[in-house]
């Protein structure tokens, strides 16, 4: 039998992989990081949106007010206003990252392997990965506790258990975020769709219910916890910089959800529609509600799991807890759970499928939230919340994500000018290198200067900015030593197809 050759085929702008023998055959190749077919491209704008509805509207994001305000001394109108730019800043990267995934139909791991060379592309994998899995683990224990103080509302005597109901919820809750992605792409697009619209209805009743009890005026007049007569500039572009770091994970494997996309129109307009203000809204929200939450409740709580448990109405505690789930559900789903399997098949595809993908996620998860759990078991005496640790770990840790976003830009629109060779992308010793040495480079270089500034104590600018910084100077390096390394086989010189027409059937 003759063995066939992959082909790239366009289909009206989207360029769809005829998959032959030899990439089939590819120890770089299974069917779950394979290019969508043209078909499979079904999400619209309005599926891009509800996307980005259902992963903004969660716990995080309602306490993020209250993190600018009281951790980087601005007051409630400049950190609103913080998180309104940072999320309409963090859309250049997302919309810009997104475009190989929707023209070529293909997920992170192998858009990274362009500028990071086949098996260099596990680096940066592994690096996105980790933060993905701390993140579903701290966004699972939200859920878990929730699932808790609903049964313990349902069940009385649920609520004697105490921290093993938690732990309990914590499992239950984990099982139905991994039984959601193992089901693939259409169940995580039905539930975000199904999400977006209740999540948005509820975010508008609880901003009713809490308005009449807290005056806008007194609270935007609020005096900054900074230093008085302090410069606002210096504590605003810290702020600024840790609200885009907050997407700027997303900002890196937006094509695991842009290669479903119907069109470069659809993922960029969703993106829109879907991001800045629902960010805006449900942070302004989180700041309403913990102004109004001493009338509401009797004392001043910026949790919204435990602020709804003490309302005193078993059914608005019920209603509110499975809207709780629902919403950190639709965002744990999308955005850690869905990155992480897909970096941990880049490993070793024939091995690790998208259902071994996302088990191993839940279980690198569950291990970094151990501690918690075993504190909450009563296993080992109360100490430090590893929930509030690793989410200041995390929120830092991303800021090291800055120049894998400025690297994929620059190789997918100045070096690879929109061009690539599919096929070559799931296969040993093609166009592409094993390593591109400018990838590391350029991501080596900003790293080393942040983990400088942080350890040494100067230029504190460079990592108190450091998305922007980091961001920046990895473009300007991977620019820089792609041509100066564009005659080495290591630096992986533009390698496209020479006439797109000749490939097409």
């Amino acid at each position: 039998m003759t063995e066939t050759t992959s082909q790239m085929v366009d289909r009206g702008g989207l360029i769809e992989l005829d998959v032959g023998d030899d990439v089939r055959s590819s120890a770089r190749f299974n069917e779950d990081i394979a290019p969508t077919q043209a078909s499979e491209r079904t999400w619209s704008k309005w599926n891009i949106a509800a996307l980005w509805v259902g992963m903004s509207i969660c716990v995080p994001t309602y306490t993020l007010g209250g993190v600018l305000t009281a951790y980087f001394g601005l007051s409630v109108g400049e950190a609103l206003f913080a998180i309104l730019l940072a999320n309409v800043i963090v859309l250049i990267p997302l919309t810009l990252n997104a475009f190989p995934g929707t023209k070529f139909g293909i997920p992170f791991p192998v858009v990274l392997r362009s500028s990071f060379g086949i098996l260099g592309s596990n680096v940066p994998c592994l690096v996105r990965a980790l933060v993905g899995c701390g993140w579903f683990g701290i966004q699972t224990m939200f859920g878990g506790l929730a699932i808790h103080l609903l049964l313990s509302e349902l069940i009385p005597a649920w609520a004697a258990i105490g921290g093993v109901g938690e732990v309990i919820g914590f499992f239950v809750f984990g099982a139905m975020n991994l039984y959601v992605v193992i089901r693939g792409a259409e169940s995580i697009k039905w539930l975000e769709t199904l999400a977006a619209p209740l999540l948005l209805a509820v975010g508008v009743g609880l901003m009713i219910w809490a308005w009449p009890n807290m005056s806008m005026t007194e609270l935007l007049a609020q005096p900054p916890s900074r230093p008085e007569g302090a410069s606002v500039y210096g504590y605003f572009f810290a702020g600024l910089t840790a609200m885009v770091g907050f997407w700027a994970t997303l900002s890196l494997n937006i094509p695991d959800f842009s290669r479903f996309a119907k069109s470069q129109k659809d993922q960029i307009v969703g993106q829109v529609i879907g991001l800045p203000l629902t960010m805006f809204f449900f942070a302004a929200l989180g700041v309403v509600l913990t102004a109004a939450s001493e009338t509401l409740v009797g004392q001043t709580i910026a949790d919204p799991v435990n602020l709804i448990g003490m309302i005193n109405s078993p059914f608005w505690v019920v209603l509110a807890m499975l809207l709780i789930i629902i919403a950190t559900l639709s965002t744990n789903t999308a955005a850690n759970i869905v990155s992480p399997t897909n970096d941990f098949q880049n490993i070793a595809p024939k091995l690790i499928n998208q259902t071994r993908g996302v088990l191993l996620t839940g279980a690198v998860g569950v291990l970094l939230m151990g501690y918690d759990l075993l504190q909450k078991a009563g296993v080992i005496p109360p100490g430090v919340s590893l929930e509030q640790m690793y989410s200041n770990w995390l929120l830092g840790y991303s800021s090291l994500l800055g120049p894998i976003a400025g690297i994929m830009a620059v190789d997918y629109f100045l070096i690879k000018k929109q061009r690539l060779d599919v096929p070559s992308l799931y296969m040993d010793n093609h166009a592409y290198p094993a390593v591109n040495i400018a990838g590391f480079i350029a991501f080596g270089v900003p790293v080393a200067l942040t983990l400088l500034s942080l350890l040494t104590g100067t230029m504190d600018w460079f990592y108190d900015y450091g998305w922007f910084t980091g961001s920046a100077l990895g473009a300007i390096v991977y620019y820089v030593a792609s041509k100066v390394l564009a005659s080495s086989p290591q630096a992986g010189p533009a390698p496209i197809m020479a006439n797109e027409a000749t490939e097409q059937r």
